[in-house]
Order: structure tokens, then sequence, then C-alpha cells
């Protein structure tokens, strides 16, 4: 998973990004409600650690611009404040869960797990990646809620993609994983490149970062 810890305590900050980058998650952080605010514009995560009482401003401002800019990251509430009141008002305003310190990292690691299960059973039908927004059961792909129309190859080529984003994918993988026995009948990998190269004129039309590249004599890369 990618989580950002929102959390003043030097101390509680450092040993829960250690704790969750150890378990082979990536973990960022932040200290303020200006820096998480920066990170969530430009970032997407799976679940957002969020201590509420930050010293310039109410993390629960945090949930209301998650809302606002419709981002669906699970958020787990960690706070020293126990009193009922602030409970119902962060579960209220999108918070999944919330949990008082002091708390056991183990008694963390299963709550996050058990948000973050919640929320991706609840959102199944959609991967997003930034702007780009897949619906598996639709089969139909928008960015930033425009929808655009590709081929049935373009479509299973994006998803590819998405899958295997930061990493180099040679050309014959991409071909054996689309085309499967049929790649036989191509004497040469010039169709990949028409596919490549349709499909990336139509994310770029809708004002879609630039995510597709090439490596040169090996194949392509969809940047993370």
């Amino acid at each position: 998973m990618k989580l950002l810890v929102i959390e003043d305590e030097q101390a509680l900050r450092e040993n829960i990004t250690t704790y969750f980058n150890e378990d082979g998650n990536i973990c960022e952080s932040t200290v303020n409600l200006a820096g998480a605010i920066d990170k969530l514009s430009s970032y997407n995560y799976d679940c957002v650690l969020l201590d509420i009482g930050l010293p310039d401003g109410e993390g629960f401002e945090v949930l209301n611009f998650l809302k606002k800019a419709m981002k669906d990251e699970a958020v787990l509430i960690i706070s020293a404040r126990n009193s009922l009141d602030d409970k119902i008002k962060g579960l209220n305003i999108g918070a999944d869960d919330y949990l008082t310190k002091p708390f056991h990292l183990a008694e963390l690691k299963a709550r996050v797990a058990s948000v973050y299960r919640r929320k991706a059973a609840n959102s199944n039908n959609n991967i997003i990646f930034n702007e780009i927004t897949v619906n598996l059961q639709g089969r139909t792909v928008e960015v930033n809620d425009t929808p655009i129309i590709l081929t049935r190859k373009e479509y299973d080529m994006l998803l590819y993609f998405i899958a295997n984003k930061g990493k180099v994918i040679s050309k014959n993988a991409i071909a054996e994983h689309l085309w499967g026995d049929e790649m036989d009948m191509h004497n040469n990998f010039d169709f990949i490149y028409t596919h490549i190269k349709n499909l990336r004129k139509k994310l770029l039309d809708a004002k879609c970062n630039d995510y597709i590249g090439s490596v040169y004599g090996i194949g392509y890369k969809f940047k993370a």
C-alpha cells in the first residue's frame, strides 16, 4: 500500500513510517495541514493516517478537502482526543475509522488493512490512476471525468500499462499479453507501435498527462 501519515509528533510519525516501510509499503509523511493538502493535491494514496490536532489547523479539513476533490483515499484518524463528539464528527465527514492514542502499531496495522479492504471492496469496479478512471464492468475510460472512446485492444493495453506502471515492458511481453498466439501472424512489432500511438494520442487529446514513454531497444514504460 501507499500511505500518507499526517502527524506532528515526530517520534510517533517516524515510528509509524518506519514500521510500515519495513513491511514493504510506501509510507510518506507530513507534519501539518498545509503539507497534507499539498501532497494530496499532487499524489494518490491507498490510505491516510490523520491526526486531527495539527499545528496549523484542524485535521478535519483534510477530510473536507478529500470530499471536495472527489478523492477516494481511505482515512484512519489517529488522535489523542477520545471524546465521542470528535469520533462522530470524523466518521460523519468521511473518516473510515478512528483510533485513539496511545495504541500499539500492530493494532494500527490491522485497522489500516481493514479499512483498505473495505474501500477496495466498495470500489473494485474502478481502477483509478491519477486523472484516468477505468470502469472494469462497463469497460469504459474517463480522463478528468471526460469519457474517451478506445478500441478493445487500446483498452486492454491501457489496463496492462496501469497494472505495470513504473516497469519497463518489452514489446514481446505486450504482444504476448494482448494477442497471444495471434502474434505469430505478424512479422514484426509495428502493429504494437500503431496501437500505442493511437492510445497515446487519445489520452493526450483528452488533456491527460503523457505517461507512455518508449525505452530504446526494449519497449515501453508507463510512468508512475
